[in-house]
């Protein structure tokens, strides 16, 4: 049962891949920028980090802020958290006008789990992404990419 669960999804994306690519080139092309939202989302896992910036809070969050600024995003605000405890860590979350990036550690394990998102039409996500990588510094890493940009404008009559 647990590969037809793992299917529907795929066949789900497969569907929406097939529709999208179905699209009238010439009414996409016709699309300005004002009428579409630009989404881009870099997201991973980090495995065998460094751990002594991974449990420091001031660190990961000057990290985090770097990244904001290195992507070309603006930031709103920027909160912490450190939790203890056998699955203990720290999260931090950037809360930036083009949407967020969170990183989240656990010391046990030496893993982190980073989001990068924005909808900004300047920002790079992949910047801040790469950034985060060098800092925490792991063995292994996966890195996915979604785009979820808008094709057209939803008006509203």
């Amino acid at each position: 049962m647990i590969c037809g669960e793992f299917i529907k999804p795929l066949v789900f994306v497969e569907l929406n891949i097939r529709r999208l690519s179905e699209m009238n080139q010439e009414e996409s092309s016709q699309i300005s920028a004002e009428d579409r939202i630009i989404g881009r989302h870099v997201y991973g896992n980090l495995y065998d980090i460094d751990i002594a910036i991974a449990s420091d809070e001031e660190k990961l969050k000057n990290m985090v802020i770097e990244s904001v600024k290195l992507a070309n995003m603006t930031l709103v605000d920027i909160k912490s958290w450190s939790f203890g405890g056998k699955k203990g860590g720290i999260s931090v979350i950037a809360l930036v006008l083009e949407s967020h990036i969170a990183v989240h550690t656990w010391f046990s394990y030496r893993y982190a789990t980073v989001d990068v998102y924005t909808c900004g039409e300047k920002s790079d996500p992949w910047k801040a992404f790469e950034y985060i990588i060098n800092t925490l510094k792991p063995k292994y890493y996966t890195v996915n990419y979604a785009d979820r940009s808008s094709f057209k404008a939803i008006k509203i009559d």
